[in-house]
C-alpha cells in the first residue's frame, strides 16, 4: 500500500478507536448503526459509483466503504440495519415545490382527488356541494378548492363566475388553478376582495371577460392578488396538523428536504415559530417573495442562508411570468392558440417590469440574500439575465441564482447562465403533462429544448429536477422517469437528445438541488462527514429498465439516522 494510503487508512482508525471503545463500554455517545446488505449508491462523482456499508453516528456519514472495515469501525454495539438486498441512496432534496400549498391542499377540496372524479363542470359542482358538507361550511363562508384543472372537463373552457353564482349563491367560491397562477371566482369573493364589473385589468394580470366586457371570474398572475390576499388562514392548530400531514406526504416520497418555493410573511413566521420546528423532521428550505421584501428589509433581526432549527430563509423568490400550460408564460414569440381569452397577437406577459426587477433584486443581493427567479418563457429568462447582469452578477461571486423552471430555455440563453453562475431549477414532468399541449403553441424545435438537461451539462451548469408539487405529483420516480424517457402522455418524445442516464437523473434530484441551496458539504451525498440523510428502494434505479423505473418503491426515509417513515406493507 502506498505510503499517503496508508497513514491516511493509520489516521482513520486512530480517529475511530475512541468512538469503537466508547461503543463497546456502553458510554453516553451516540448510538452507531451500520448500514449493509444491499447496494448503496453514494451519488458521489460524475459515475455510478456504490459502496459496500456506512456507518453513521449522531446523524452524521462516519463512513463509507468496504463492510469489513466499516464493522470494526461500527463496533460490535452498533445497531444492525440489513438493507436486504434493497438499495440505499442519499436522501431525495426537493428542487422546489411548494410546502405550504401542499399543507393548503389538504384543508380545502381536492378537485383531483380520486375518491370523486371532477371531469365536467356538473361534477365540479357535485365536488363544491360535497366540501361543503364534508367541512360544514356555513352560509356566508368560504369555499376553497385546489387544483381545478378546466382542460379535464368535457365543456373545455373555464367554469364562470354565473355558474358558480347560480349554484352556491350562499358562499364565497374560489378556485385555484392547479398551477397555482390563477382562480376563478363567484361575485360573493369577487366583493370580499374589492374586484368589481368596472375593475381594470392590473399591469401583468390577465382578466377574462363576458360578452359586455365584465370580468367572467377568472383571474390569473397579478389579477388574481387580490383575491389571494384575502383568502382566509388556517388556524394555529390546522397548521400544525396540516404541516404533519405534508410532512408525511415527503417523507413518504423519500424526500429528506423540503422547498416552500413561495411564502408569505405568515408562513415565515409559522414555519419559524416553536411549535412548527417541534413538528418539523425534514429540513424545510423557505423563499419568501418578493411582495414581501421592505417588510423582510424592516425586520433587523431576520436571517437568510443559515438554519434555525430545521428552517432556513434560502433566498428571494421573484415571479417574472407565469405558466406555459396556462398560457400566462412571457416568450418572444406568440402562442398559436392566442390569449387565454382567445385572443391574438398573445406572447403572454411578464409580472414585474425589467426596472422592478432590478431595482428589487439589487437591494436583495446586497443583503447577500440568494436570488431565485421564476422564469417560464424565454423572454422571462431574458428578464432574468439581464437583471443579473445589470446587478453585475458573475460565476466567480458564486452567488448561484437560482432560475425556476427555465423551461423554455433558448439555446443562446445557456451561455449567460455559465458567465452568470446560475443554477437553473428545470421541470422534466413538462414533457410528459404538458408537451403536447406546448405541441399545439409552439415548433417542435421549441417544445423539444424543455428542460435541456444534457445542454446544460455540457455547457458547465449544475441543473436540478423538481416536480413543483401541487402542480405535477410529489413523486421522484416519475421525475427520474420523465427525465431519463421525455415521452408525453400521447407517446410523443420532446428533445431525446436532451434524455439522462439513470445516474445523471439520480443526480438532480440530489447532488444538483444540494449544489444549488450551497449544500453540497451537508447533503445529497453518502460520504463521511455529511448528513446521514438516506431513502431505501425497493429496486436499484441503474439496473432497472427504463419502462418500470415509476414501479420502484420507497420503503424508507432516514433523517439523520432517524427513520422518519417506513412502508407498512
Amino acid at each position: 500500500m502506498p505510503k499517503i494510503k496508508m497513514l491516511a487508512a493509520a489516521v482513520t482508525l486512530s480517529l475511530a478507536l475512541p468512538a469503537l471503545a466508547a461503543a463497546d463500554t456502553g458510554s453516553s455517545l451516540p448510538a452507531t448503526s451500520l448500514w449493509h446488505g444491499g447496494t448503496i449508491l453514494t451519488m458521489d462523482g460524475n459515475s455510478p459509483h456504490s459502496v459496500q456499508a456506512v456507518v453513521e453516528r449522531g446523524g452524521k456519514i462516519l463512513y463509507a466503504g468496504a463492510e469489513a472495515k466499516a464493522r470494526k469501525l461500527a463496533g460490535k454495539q452498533a445497531i444492525d440495519r440489513d438493507l436486504k438486498g434493497a438499495t440505499m441512496l442519499p436522501g431525495f432534496v426537493d428542487a422546489h415545490s411548494h410546502f405550504a400549498m401542499a399543507m393548503q391542499v389538504g384543508s380545502g377540496v381536492d378537485l383531483q382527488s380520486p375518491d370523486q372524479p371532477v371531469v365536467d363542470v356538473a361534477s365540479l359542482m357535485s365536488a363544491l356541494r360535497a366540501g361543503i358538507e364534508t367541512r360544514h361550511i356555513a352560509p356566508g363562508g368560504w369555499v376553497i378548492a385546489w387544483q381545478y384543472d378546466e382542460s379535464k372537463f368535457a365543456e373545455k373552457r373555464h367554469v364562470t363566475r354565473a355558474e358558480l353564482d347560480a349554484a352556491l349563491p350562499d358562499y364565497k367560491v374560489v378556485l385555484i388553478h392547479f398551477t397555482g397562477h390563477g382562480l376563478v371566482a363567484n361575485g360573493a369573493a369577487m366583493a370580499a376582495a374589492g374586484i368589481t364589473d368596472t375593475t381594470p385589468n392590473p399591469p401583468g394580470g390577465v382578466t377574462l371577460r363576458d360578452a359586455v366586457g365584465k370580468p367572467n371570474g377568472v383571474f390569473f398572475e397579478n389579477a388574481a392578488y387580490p383575491i389571494y390576499l384575502k383568502l382566509p388562514q388556517l388556524t394555529s392548530e390546522q397548521r400544525l396538523s396540516a404541516l404533519e400531514a405534508a410532512q408525511r406526504k415527503y417523507a413518504s416520497n423519500g424526500f429528506t428536504h423540503a422547498q416552500d418555493g413561495a411564502a408569505n410573511l405568515s408562513d415565515v413566521d409559522f414555519f419559524l415559530s416553536a411549535p412548527a420546528q417541534a413538528r418539523l423532521k425534514l429540513d424545510l428550505a423557505v423563499l419568501p417573495t418578493s411582495q414581501n421584501l421592505d417588510a423582510l428589509l424592516k425586520r433587523e433581526t431576520v436571517t437568510f442562508g443559515r438554519y434555525q432549527g430545521s428552517v432556513k430563509l434560502e433566498g428571494v423568490k421573484f415571479v417574472l411570468d407565469g405558466s406555459p400550460q396556462a398560457r400566462t408564460a412571457y416568450f418572444t414569440r406568440d402562442y398559436a392558440n392566442g390569449a387565454p381569452d382567445g385572443h391574438h397577437p398573445w406572447h403572454g406577459t411578464s409580472n414585474l417590469t425589467q426596472e422592478q426587477f432590478i431595482a428589487d433584486a439589487a437591494r436583495a443581493h446586497a443583503k447577500g440574500w440568494q436570488l431565485f427567479v421564476h422564469a417560464n418563457g424565454d423572454a422571462a429568462i431574458d428578464m432574468a439575465i439581464k437583471g443579473f447582469e445589470a446587478i453585475g452578477i458573475t460565476a466567480k461571486d458564486n452567488a448561484r441564482p437560482v432560475v425556476i423552471h427555465s423551461q423554455f430555455q433558448r439555446p443562446d440563453q445557456l451561455a449567460a447562465y455559465q458567465r452568470i453562475g446560475v443554477g437553473p431549477a428545470y421541470f422534466s414532468n413538462h414533457t410528459f403533462y404538458f408537451a403536447d399541449t406546448h405541441r399545439s403553441n409552439f415548433p417542435r424545435e421549441v417544445v423539444d429544448f424543455i428542460s435541456p438537461f444534457q445542454a446544460a451539462l455540457k455547457a458547465g451548469l449544475r441543473p436540478s429536477n423538481h416536480s413543483d408539487a401541487p402542480v405535477t405529483p410529489l413523486d421522484p420516480m416519475a421525475q427520474l422517469w420523465s427525465s431519463m424517457t421525455r415521452l408525453s402522455q400521447t407517446g410523443v418524445v420532446s428533445g431525446p437528445e436532451q434524455r439522462l442516464s439513470a445516474w445523471e437523473g439520480l443526480q438532480m434530484l440530489t447532488t444538483g438541488p444540494a449544489w444549488q441551496i450551497f449544500e453540497e458539504n451537508r447533503k445529497g451525498r453518502i460520504k463521511a462527514g455529511l448528513l446521514a440523510d438516506f431513502v431505501v428502494l425497493d429496486k436499484n434505479p441503474l439496473t432497472t429498465p427504463v419502462d418500470q423505473i415509476r414501479n420502484i418503491k420507497l420503503l424508507e426515509t432516514v433523517k439523520e439516522g432517524e427513520s422518519i417513515w417506513r412502508r407498512q406493507n
